[in-house]
């Protein structure tokens, strides 16, 4: 299985999604949801416990439900955003709530006419340095570009862009690991 929290849905995942903008969409709580997962993905990404507690088959799937039911209530997600992780978790899939909601937020931007990016810098990223980022991407790809900014000190400096099966990688760790590789085979 994929880390819970490198948005990649599995196809489970992706029948969840879909399910959710539907209801979301006759709801017309499309806004709404999609603010409810940004808030479960950044949760997730924050949270080792709430990662394992997805994971761990120990756990009752109704008492999961409960336990992720009172997760979003906390994280003040929607009675939708509660029920569909509630419905997740009880149905044994909590650990695909990450996936679930990469690809509802991705098909809610193509719905507005947009593509969903994740720029991970060293980092945090200013405004403008981020803007110029979508712009650049927007321009290369001809497309409406909406990200999601997050921070990973490993990187040292630099950045890495995931736009959907795509990553395009500027980070200072990968042009080391470059050099150093080079360095070995020219040492060979």
């Amino acid at each position: 299985m994929a880390d819970a929290t490198d948005g990649e849905a599995s196809e489970a995942a992706e029948r969840y999604a879909h399910a959710a903008f539907e209801l979301a969409q006759d709801q017309n709580a499309l806004a709404e949801l999609d603010a409810d997962f940004a808030k479960l993905t950044a949760a997730f990404k924050e949270s080792a416990d709430l990662r394992a507690a997805a994971v761990s088959p120990q756990i009752d799937p109704e008492e999961k439900s409960r336990a992720f039911v009172a997760v979003a209530e906390k994280l003040g997600l929607s009675q939708l955003g509660r029920n569909v992780t509630g419905l997740v978790a009880r149905n044994r899939r909590a650990a695909d709530l990450p996936g679930i909601a990469a690809a509802f937020r991705a098909r809610y931007a193509r719905h507005r006419g947009a593509t969903r990016a994740e720029i991970i810098s060293a980092k945090p990223l200013s405004d403008k340095q981020a803007q110029t980022i979508v712009d650049a991407l927007s321009a290369a790809f001809n497309t409406r570009i909406e990200a999601d900014a997050q921070v990973d000190e490993s990187l040292i400096g630099g950045f890495i862009v995931r736009l959907g099966s795509r990553q395009f990688d500027a980070s200072i760790k990968t042009k080391l690991a470059g050099l150093k590789l080079a360095l070995k085979q020219s040492a060979s």
